[in-house]
C-alpha cells in the first residue's frame, strides 16, 4: 500500500511538473503575449524592428526582452508582469492610457532587462562595429551603474521611424519658407509689446514688455530667500526688459541654423570658428532633435545651453538689439507676473500633484491647472503648441511647463538659501561654474515641480551619454528632450514709455 502511495506521489509530481512546464511554455509564446496585451500595434512594430526583421533571420521573442533570463528570476518576473498585464486587460481602459509615455526610457527600464540583452549580445565589440559604436560600448562598460543597453537601443525591439540614431546631415534643409522675407528688424521706439522680425527670413515672434519691479524670490517650498553671502534678501529689484511671449520655436531656431550651421565641420573646428567675426552655428545633429513630434511653432528642444547662447548672439547681430538668456531673477519675476502664490493662478501643489497613494487611486485635482500648464497629467509625453494654455498676468505663456528653460546664471548649490538657513536644492549638485540654472517645469513634470519657484540645473555629462561623437557635441544634447529657452531683450533706460 505504501509502495503504491509513493509511486502515485512520484507520478503525480512528474505530471504536475510537465503540466506546469507546458503551461509556462505556452504562456511564454508571442501569440499568447499578444492575445492579452492591450498595447496597440505592439505586434506590428516588433515585426518591423531589428529584433525580428534582420539579415540573420534570428527573431527575438517577447520573453527574450521583457523577462529576465531563467537563471535571473524568470519565474518571478513572469508572475509579476503577468499579474500586471491581467489587471490592465480587465480593469483599465486602453483608450485612456498614455502609450507615448510607456515608450520613454524611464518607463522602458521597468520592463526591459539588462541581463536579457547581454545574454544574447555577449560580444560587445564585433568586427562590424563602427568607431562610434565602439566608443559608446566602452563608455557603457565604464559606467554600468548609470547606463543600460536601452539608453542607446531603446527602439530596437519596437520600431519607431523617428528614433534612428544617425547623423542627420539634412536637418533643417527642408524647413518651410515664407513668401514674405523681412529686410529689416522691428523698429522699437516705446517700451511696449512688439513683434520682432528676423531679417532675411519670414519669421517673426512676439516680445512682451515686462515693467520694472520688486518681488520676493521663492524657494521650492515658496519660502523667502536670502543670499548665503549677503544675509537676508527679502526683495529683489528687477529693471524693465522685454521677454519672448513663448519659448523660442523651431521656426525661429531653424532660421538661425540655416544661416549659421557648420555643415561637415567637426566640433573642434567649430570651436576655433567661434573666434572669428562670423557667428558659427551648430553642426548637424544625430537623430531627430524634434523627436518626430513636429517643428513649426513648437518649442525648440535638445540644443545645449551653449547653443542657446550663440543663438542669442546671432539674433542680436541680425536685429541690432541686445538679446540674451534671462537671469534667474528676471525669469521668476516674469513667471510670477506680480503674484506671490506657488502658481500665477489659484491652486495648491498638494491638490494638483499626482504623487502619493491616494492621488494615484482617486486622481489629482486638474480642473484649474490643465488650462494653465502643459505638464505630466495633460501632455501625451511631448511638447505642445503655444496656444495649449492661457497666458500669465504679464501675457507670457508656458513659463511653468511645456519645456523647462535655460537661464544665464551659473548654478551653485548653496548660492540661495531659505530664510530658515536651509539650502533650497541638493548640496550634492555641481560646483559653481560647471553648470547653469534652468527654471520651470516641463511636459514631464508633476504639478508640484511646475511652480513659479521650480529650479534645477543643467546636467551636461548625463545629457550626452548616447552622443556617439568624441569629443561630445557642444551643440546638441542626445539625452534631454524637455529643455528649451526663451529670449530677453534689454531695454534702454531712456526709451520712451
Amino acid at each position: 500500500m505504501i509502495t503504491w502511495i509513493i509511486i502515485g506521489t512520484v507520478v503525480g509530481c512528474i505530471l504536475l511538473l510537465k503540466i506546469s512546464d507546458k503551461a509556462i511554455t505556452y504562456t511564454s509564446t508571442d501569440d499568447y503575449c499578444i492575445s492579452c496585451h492591450i498595447h496597440p500595434q505592439a505586434d506590428q512594430s516588433w515585426k518591423l524592428s531589428p529584433h525580428h526583421k534582420n539579415r540573420s533571420g534570428v527573431s527575438a521573442h517577447c520573453v527574450d526582452c521583457h523577462l529576465p533570463p531563467k537563471d535571473h528570476g524568470y519565474l518571478l518576473g513572469k508572475i509579476k508582469h503577468g499579474l500586471k498585464d491581467a489587471y490592465g486587460f480587465y480593469f483599465k481602459d486602453s483608450a485612456k492610457i498614455n502609450w507615448a509615455e510607456k515608450r520613454t526610457l524611464e518607463k522602458a527600464k521597468e520592463f526591459v532587462y539588462e541581463e536579457s540583452c547581454l545574454k544574447c549580445h555577449q560580444n560587445l565589440f564585433p568586427v562590424s562595429l563602427s568607431t562610434n559604436g565602439s566608443n559608446a560600448h566602452l563608455s557603457y562598460l565604464s559606467n554600468k551603474e548609470n547606463l543600460s543597453c536601452i539608453n542607446c537601443h531603446l527602439n530596437v525591439g519596437h520600431f519607431d521611424k523617428n528614433s534612428k540614431h544617425e547623423h542627420n546631415i539634412n536637418f533643417g534643409v527642408n524647413a518651410s519658407e515664407s513668401k514674405e522675407i523681412y529686410t529689416e528688424s522691428a523698429q522699437v521706439e516705446r517700451f511696449e509689446n512688439f513683434v520682432e522680425k528676423i531679417p532675411g527670413s519670414g519669421i517673426s515672434f512676439n516680445m512682451v514688455a515686462i515693467p520694472e519691479g520688486t518681488f520676493i524670490m521663492g524657494s521650492p517650498k515658496d519660502e523667502p530667500l536670502r543670499r548665503s553671502d549677503e544675509g537676508p534678501m527679502h526683495k529683489v529689484k528687477v529693471s524693465k526688459f522685454w521677454m519672448g511671449k513663448v519659448e523660442v520655436s523651431w521656426d525661429e531656431y531653424l532660421a538661425f541654423f540655416k544661416a549659421t550651421s557648420s555643415q561637415g565641420r567637426t566640433e573642434g573646428e567649430n570651436i576655433k570658428a567661434r573666434n572669428v567675426d562670423a557667428i558659427s552655428g551648430p553642426t548637424p545633429p544625430w537623430g531627430a532633435p524634434d523627436q518626430g513630434w513636429g517643428k513649426g511653432s513648437r518649442p525648440a528642444i535638445t540644443m545645449t545651453w551653449h547653443a542657446a547662447g550663440v543663438y542669442c548672439k546671432w539674433l542680436s547681430k541680425v536685429t541690432g538689439k541686445k538679446y540674451r538668456l534671462p537671469t534667474e531673477a528676471e525669469w521668476e519675476y516674469a513667471c510670477r507676473g506680480g503674484t506671490k502664490s506657488p502658481y500665477f493662478f489659484e491652486g495648491n501643489p498638494k491638490k494638483f500633484t499626482s504623487q502619493g497613494f491616494f492621488r494615484r487611486i482617486f486622481g489629482p485635482d486638474t480642473a484649474n491647472i490643465n488650462s494653465m500648464v502643459v505638464y505630466k497629467e495633460n501632455s501625451p509625453s511631448k511638447t505642445q503648441q503655444p496656444d495649449a494654455v492661457k497666458a500669465n498676468p504679464f501675457g507670457l505663456k508656458n513659463m511653468l511647463g511645456n519645456v523647462a528653460e535655460f537661464c544665464s546664471d551659473y548654478f551653485s548649490p548653496d548660492y540661495y538659501k531659505t530664510a530658515k538657513g536651509k539650502e533650497m536644492i541638493n548640496p550634492k549638485g555641481p560646483q559653481m561654474g560647471s553648470e547653469h540654472v534652468i527654471r520651470g517645469g516641463s511636459f514631464k513634470s508633476d504639478a508640484k515641480d511646475a511652480r513659479s519657484a521650480a529650479r534645477d540645473f543643467t546636467k551636461t555629462k548625463a545629457w550626452l551619454v548616447t552622443d556617439p561623437q568624441m569629443p561630445k557635441s557642444i551643440w546638441w544634447y542626445s539625452d534631454c528632450v524637455d529643455i528649451g529657452f526663451r529670449v530677453v531683450c534689454e531695454a534702454d533706460e531712456n526709451i520712451g514709455k
